[in-house]
């Protein structure tokens, strides 16, 4: 519905209807020129607005209608709708700026290296160097977005403080204008950090595409088939270019000379030569100076393997840097001068860093196996085999230099590609050639060797090659042959640099860990000088010295491992830069969907919960030693709220390492829900028996090794596991207990808190004896027993006085519970012989027949009287003369006798009978 304005204050109507039309909807220019009309046309009607603000739309030539309402509206209360006005947004900070400037420039870089991408016939120099300059652009990038989430979280926090916007009450200037300020702040930052996670995006796609690049490039050029050797084209091809190929050499050999007439100057050939007579007698000199210098006495017979490790090298080194010195004096001087034209410098680079590889490989095997020295050998291999492959070795090694400086030759007279192409399948046949003599030689030697034994008798080789390495060997040979023969000639030479570069890299491997092993864990695990120095200053154990060697040489095998695998696949086109970042990527975060796995925030997280258990334990046991007993606290309480502080910490530091790792509340609750739900449905035995598990390994109330009794079973702890226990008893069997079993049950460990046991002993000792001094007996034979502590001391307790016994208790603390049968064994030997020899143990019979009786030595002598008496007249002298002796055997001296005479005993007893 259209209303008119009252024609009273058509100024006041024109600026509202302009601010409403500027701000909300412009209208054209030809509207924007005529709203200031003359002061003749400020009395037509204008446009009116509408409630919600909005200009009201009108039709050219279109009457409006008049109004009734209108008119019947005092002058005072048409008031016109008034637009407010949006606050200005704030300026973007010189920091965000600065930030945005680098993320220009980044982008610049990076749009110019696709473009330098995108150029065809890229070479492997030239993908190298488009790859070079990413890594650090994308850096410099990454560290930006981790920059920015800081910012962006304090920036949306603050906005969040404001609250929602309402819709119902007018907000104040003020809370409006911080609003727009702290939103724009948000959106800023938050643009920034889109705009460089999508350039880290770009620059991720930029190495993949290089990437690709290189490794289609690289099998491209493997896999391409030439001409083979075999085939007659190449060798009139051959034939056809060797004239204008010897024209070249001979067109390069004038420009030698006339290099030489130009620059032949007297110093640069006093340098020349000065170069060549260092080379020379560093070539030459070295043969002496190894064997002198390498500290290999010949005489000493069984050097230790310290000794041999150092001496090979010293070998190695000594055989091989002053070739490599000699080579590179020539080189450096050839190039210095200008006597040799810029094309035939990678020639002399070839022959002289061929003659440098040649002088590596016979120190590497004059140092490894020492085929003059046996005795100094680190190399397990016999003398024939350290021989064979010496001379195998400086043998390929020869060949191959002479190839590759044929090769360089080619390449710096432009030789003709078929021409190049039976060069280096030449070389290729040579290196197959020599291995296959190798091999074969190796083979026939052990047969000799065999047949001269007798009847084959398995024992180890006498080659020192085993039966796979020569099985490579023979697959190696039929390879490049073949491969050379049909005119794969690139992949027969990549196959020779490959196995002559990964068996380089093998024997040095082995040199490395076996010096590893012996300087690094035998330095540590050895009475060496350092162990009893870091045993007196550190206060370490000798098995933990031991544990640290074998942890540390075990770190040092996997980073020689990692590091000659990066080497022997750098020939397959992995970039070393390549390794890096996947290294980095992994360890400072990968997603998996939408899940980010960061090896450097799960090892931070660790660490947190590592730091708060050490802080929870020092916590406890300032607690249980110092704070709690000076309280009035029971034992009891004093103990729980020890626990109480360590699990409570415990939980602390848990909670402290998930919100590190990003693992909120809410997510372990779902977790917790789905687990509830499982243990629901009839899971409860396993998770009870799992639960217990884990307590038993957590607390560790029974441990792998200790003595327990469960019910009936005793024995040793074998097996924890999460679900049951392995016990081990005394008659072999196995009991497998479930862990709940030992969690909720009574379980009796003799070995809970040390080893310590105890053994006790009964002794019953005569009455008429000295109690104090049968103490003093027992308790010595206690203390003379190996295997009985010396603290606390053994003790005697006087349990009964008895009739006609002193009863007695030896109670010996041992070192070992498992040594209790055989102490108590030991000692009741050792009592018995000890108080027998002593006279407290009667060598009487039964304890219960023996009567002490003492003072009745007079009626024992009238009994022996009385029993004579009944002697018959009518008996035999020898009889009769028999028994008037029986009374005088009473007449011995003897502590201990029956109060009945013997023979007195025998003839009651036979009347019985």
């Amino acid at each position: 519905m259209r209303r008119r304005l009252p024609t009273r204050s058509p100024r006041l109507t024109a600026i509202a209807a302009l601010l409403a039309a500027a701000l909300l909807a412009p209208v054209p220019a030809t509207a924007q020129q005529a709203a200031p009309a003359a002061p003749a046309e400020q009395a037509k009607p204008q446009p009116g607005v509408k409630e919600a603000g909005k200009p009201a739309e009108t039709k050219p030539g279109e009457a409006r209608p008049a109004d009734g309402k209108a008119a019947e509206q005092k002058p005072g209360d048409a008031k016109p709708a008034e637009a407010k006005p949006t606050p200005p947004k704030p300026e973007m900070s010189e920091a965000l700026k600065a930030v945005r400037a680098k993320l220009d420039a980044a982008k610049a870089d990076l749009t110019q290296r696709e473009k330098d991408l995108g150029r065809p016939n890229l070479t492997t120099v030239d993908l190298a160097r488009v790859r070079e300059g990413i890594t650090p652009v994308a850096d410099e990038i990454r560290t930006i977005v981790d920059r920015l989430d800081q910012p962006l979280e304090s920036a949306r926090e603050r906005l969040t403080q404001l609250g929602p916007k309402s819709k119902d009450v007018e907000e104040s200037a003020e809370v409006a204008q911080e609003r727009v300020e702290r939103e724009a702040a948000v959106a800023r930052i938050d643009e920034t950090q889109r705009l460089a996670r999508s350039l880290l995006v770009q620059s991720e796609q930029l190495v993949d595409r290089i990437s690709n690049k290189r490794r289609e490039s690289f099998t491209k050029g493997l896999f391409e088939r030439s001409q083979g050797l075999l085939t007659p084209t190449l060798w009139t091809k051959v034939a056809a270019d060797m004239p204008r190929d010897l024209r070249a050499l001979q067109s390069a050999l004038s420009d030698i000379l006339l290099l030489f007439g130009r620059n032949g100057t007297l110093p640069n050939l006093l340098l020349l030569g000065i170069a060549f007579g260092v080379s020379v007698a560093l070539y030459f000199g070295r043969r002496n100076i190894a064997p002198r210098f390498g500290r290999r006495d010949q005489t000493q017979v069984d050097p230790t393997r310290r000794q041999r490790l150092l001496g090979a090298w010293r070998v190695i080194l000594l055989g091989t840097v002053p070739a490599v010195v000699g080579s590179y004096a020539v080189y450096y001087a050839l190039d210095a001068t200008d006597l040799l034209p810029s094309r035939l410098l990678p020639v002399a680079g070839a022959i002289l860093g061929g003659l440098a590889f040649i002088a590596f490989v016979e120190a590497l095997c004059d140092g490894l196996l020492s085929p003059d020295k046996p005795s100094w050998r680190p190399a397990p291999v016999s003398d024939a085999a350290a021989f064979r492959v010496r001379r195998l070795a400086v043998g390929i090694a020869t060949v191959i230099t002479v190839t590759k400086s044929i090769e360089a030759l080619n390449s710096g007279i432009s030789a003709a590609l078929p021409i190049s192409i039976a060069t280096r399948g030449i070389g290729a046949l040579a290196m197959v050639l020599i291995l296959a003599i190798g091999l074969h030689r190796f083979a026939d030697r052990e047969e000799e060797e065999e047949a001269c034994l007798g009847p084959y008798v398995p024992t180890r080789t006498t080659t020192g090659i085993g039966g796979p390495a020569r099985l490579l060997g023979w697959v190696a040979v039929v390879v490049i042959g073949v491969a050379a023969l049909v005119g794969y000639v690139a992949f027969a030479a990549f196959l020779i640099d490959q196995l002559v570069w990964t068996a380089s890299l093998l024997v040095l491997l082995y040199l490395l860990i076996q010096s590893a092993d012996t300087f690094i864990g035998g330095s540590l695990s050895d009475d060496t000088r350092l162990a009893t120095t870091l045993q007196a200053n550190t206060g370490l154990r000798k098995r933990s010295l031991n544990q640290i060697a074998v942890l540390t040489t075990g770190a040092t095998r996997v980073v020689l491992i990692l590091l000659v695998a990066l080497l022997a696949l750098a020939p397959w086109g992995l970039d070393s830069t390549d390794v890096l970042t996947s290294v980095r990527t992994a360890f400072f975060g990968f997603k998996v969907g939408d899940v980010t796995i960061s090896l450097s925030s799960i090892t931070f997280g660790i660490g947190i919960l590592i730091l708060g258990i050490l802080i929870t334990r020092a916590v406890q046991r300032w607690l249980e030693n110092t704070y709690l007993p000076a309280t009035d606290l029971d034992a009891g309480l004093r103990n729980s709220i020890s626990t109480v502080s360590g699990y409570f910490g415990f939980l602390l530091a848990l909670a402290l390492a998930f919100s590190y790792l990003g693992l909120s509340l809410e997510k372990l609750t779902i977790v917790a829900g789905a687990l509830s739900v499982g243990i629901g449905f009839g899971l409860q035995s396993i998770v009870n028996n799992f639960v217990s598990g884990l307590l038993l390994l957590w607390e560790r109330p029974i441990r792998v090794g200790d003595q327990v009794l469960i019910g009936d079973s005793e024995g040793i702890v074998k097996r924890i596991s999460v679900r049951s226990t392995e016990i081990q008893t005394f008659d072999r069997s196995a009991v497998i207990v479930p862990n709940s079993n030992l969690i909720s049950g009574v379980v009796k460990n003799r070995v809970r808190g040390d080893r310590t046991g105890r053994v006790t002993i009964t002794v019953s000792v005569l009455r008429n004896q000295d109690p104090v001094r049968a103490a003093e007996l027992i308790v010595g034979c206690a203390r003379a027993h190996a295997d009985v502590l010396k603290e606390p001391e053994p003790r005697v307790v006087f349990r009964k006085i008895g009739d006609p016994f002193l009863e007695f208790e030896l109670i010996a603390m041992i070192s070992d519970v498992s040594l209790g049968l055989k102490v108590q064994t030991d000692l009741n030997f050792a009592v018995f012989k000890t108080l027998s020899e002593a006279g407290y143990i009667p060598p009487l019979g039964p304890g219960s027949s023996i009567v002490t009786v003492q003072g009745l030595d007079g009626m024992q002598d009238a009994l022996g009287e009385i029993a004579s008496r009944f002697v018959r007249p009518t008996a035999e002298p020898e009889t009769a003369a028999a028994v008037e002796r029986a009374p005088a055997v009473p007449e011995e001296p003897e502590p201990v006798r029956s109060a009945t005479p013997r023979d007195l005993n025998r003839r009651s007893a036979g009347k019985a009978g």
